[in-house]
């Protein structure tokens, strides 16, 4: 065996759309290198015809998001250091509960959709002649927000989540909490409403708290604890009458 091939590994990669396979290919293995690394590699080189998305390279956009060795992750943060085995073999393929548009990117429609379904808009009550309404930042339902707030929609959870395989209208994790943090917002001016929706079939009771988007979260959110909150806001409000004194 050659220093060449010593120095290389086999990157499995999804090519195609639904009907695909995969293709593999041998990549230089080098210092600190990130599976968006790999992929680049094998596009600029190997595959110019290579779909697949990225921006920052950095964390924080999230569009980099992949399913690697059958988990998904961000692949800007994701050396393959931590994801090789002894097999030096990298399986890299796109989200999945998305359809496929082509190699590594999926169409993110339908995740959106669900997102501004559960109520994902903020709606206001003030307008720019209004003074800004104050916020105490302290306060529970403040709080409560803080802990879901840092969401960028990567749709991770949403791959992770078995529930929205077997169950398509299972509006997903990341919606949810979206939903979460805008019912804990006292300026939104439709929190009932919000309610009902995730209340509402395809919501909060299709979740079986499994917790896979919590294990998966990029960034460490909890939306189990957010779909949880719902489900109390959702059962006071129907024994009570006021859901907004669940917390």
């Amino acid at each position: 065996m050659s220093e060449q091939d010593e120095n290389a590994i086999t990157v499995r990669i999804w090519r195609g759309r639904d009907q695909g396979a995969l293709v593999e290919y041998r990549v230089p293995l080098r210092e600190n290198q990130t599976v968006l690394d790999l992929v680049t590699e094998v596009q600029r080189r190997l595959e110019p015809s290579l779909a697949y998305r990225f921006a920052c390279r950095v964390g924080v956009c999230g569009s980099c998001a992949m399913t690697v060795n059958g988990v998904p992750r961000w692949t800007c943060r994701t050396h393959v250091s931590r994801v090789i085995g002894e097999d030096r073999i990298v399986t890299i393929e796109p989200l999945r509960h998305m359809p496929r548009i082509k190699d590594l990117a999926c169409d993110m429609t339908e995740f959106f959709d669900k997102w501004a379904r559960a109520g994902g808009r903020f709606q206001g009550g003030r307008t720019r002649h209004d003074p800004p309404q104050s916020v105490e930042p302290r306060s529970r339902q403040r709080r409560a927000v803080d802990a879901g707030i840092e969401c960028i929609n990567c749709a991770v959870c949403y791959s992770a989540c078995d529930v929205v395989g077997w169950n398509p209208d299972y509006l997903g994790p990341a919606a949810m909490n979206r939903a979460w943090t805008l019912f804990n917002d006292e300026r939104h001016q439709a929190r009932r409403e919000v309610l009902a929706t995730v209340m509402a079939d395809g919501g909060c009771g299709s979740c079986h708290t499994q917790g896979q988007c919590v294990r998966h979260c990029p960034v460490g959110l909890s939306p189990t604890g957010s779909i949880a909150g719902l489900k109390r806001a959702g059962f006071w409000l129907a024994l009570t009458g006021r859901g907004d004194d669940s917390r």
